[in-house]
């Protein structure tokens, strides 16, 4: 017997309605994504990608539609081996024009690498909590700020410009629930220091959309513009996916999200990571915003990606493509 309540159609192309509710009249005609799967996602994985990999990862990312990429990170290779060869994946990647390829440095050791890599790009990265930065970074919050002024000077100096990572806006494993005004306040020295555009991170998975809300709508009172605010949430106990949508109503227009949900949170082992781009993709393009990402190329990286590294990943969106393509007997 057919089950009403079945839909053969899961795995195709997601359809908006021709008039939005008014609940999300508020949606960004256009998102852009900021693909951190390369760096954020493969720093956590057991599984060391060859360099070639790594390079077919990202410019398959790119042919999907990808236009922001964070590559590789310019760190001391006894920190995260699984990225050791920052400086092979940068030179050896044939870029294309009109795509922003970035990488995370440290501290100037990881700038003057960057830059010999030909690097457009760089990304700093501090918590919005003391104990974090020490743990994390070996470093006060006052200490940071004080590295980062030279690097991000240098950086501006040299035509490179600078993204920031403001992570545990959201809770943290040292110190539990976060104010928002730390956040604030990391940020914006950040922003004085001449970084264009702050990415918000929910490092443990703990946000929710009320949450959310007031920390986006407190930025922005605060004087920090939509352009200058990007969301960075990790999918550990499964909010992701509504969290993104509140900041998109608010106005926020780039979402991080790495292919097939890579990464893990070192403080929730077994848990899942980024939020899955395939899975931010699909739920955009269903609501209606465009983001230039063509989701058959996207969910097939991921698969390859899923046998590289010898195991499932946690998208949703792939498991239900997989299924469907067993169910129809085709190819992914």
């Amino acid at each position: 017997m057919t089950d009403p309540h079945h839909n053969e159609t899961t795995d195709a192309e997601p359809r908006s309605e021709s008039a939005p509710v008014p609940l999300f009249s508020g949606l960004p005609a256009e998102v852009s994504i900021y693909e951190v799967g390369p760096r954020d996602g493969l720093q956590n994985e057991t599984v060391i990608l060859p360099t070639a990999r790594k390079i077919e990862m990202i410019e398959g990312l790119v042919d999907a539609g990808i236009r922001r990429v964070e590559i590789t990170s310019f760190v001391n290779p006894r920190w995260i081996p699984a990225l050791a060869d920052h400086m092979e994946v940068a030179r050896q990647l044939q870029r294309r024009e009109g795509v922003v390829y970035s990488a995370l440095v440290p501290n100037m050791r990881g700038l003057d690498g960057a830059t010999r890599a030909g690097m457009e790009e760089v990304a700093i990265f501090m918590a919005a909590t003391e104990t974090h930065n020490r743990k994390n970074i070996n470093k006060s919050t006052a200490k940071a700020i004080e590295t980062y002024k030279v690097v991000v000077k240098e950086a501006l100096d040299r035509g490179i410009r600078v993204r920031g990572y403001v992570s545990c806006v959201y809770g943290c494993p040292y110190e539990g629930a976060v104010e928002v005004q730390k956040a604030i306040d990391v940020g914006r020295q950040l922003l004085d220091l001449g970084v264009y555009e702050l990415s918000l991170g929910d490092t443990i998975g703990v946000g929710t959309p009320l949450q959310v809300a007031h920390v986006i709508s407190s930025m922005l009172a605060s004087g920090m513009t939509l352009d200058q605010l990007a969301v960075h949430f990790h999918d550990t106990r499964g909010t992701a996916l509504a969290n993104i949508t509140v900041a998109l109503q608010l106005g926020v227009r780039t979402v991080d999200s790495a292919a097939g949900g890579l990464g893990g949170c070192p403080y929730a082992p077994g848990a899942s990571g980024n939020v899955a781009t395939e899975d931010v993709v699909y739920m955009l393009q269903g609501m209606g915003s465009k983001t230039g990402v063509e989701l058959d190329k996207l969910v097939s990286i991921s698969d390859r990606l899923s046998g590289h590294l010898g195991k499932e990943l946690p998208s949703k969106y792939l498991k239900a493509h997989l299924g469907h393509c067993a169910r129809q007997g085709r190819p992914i």
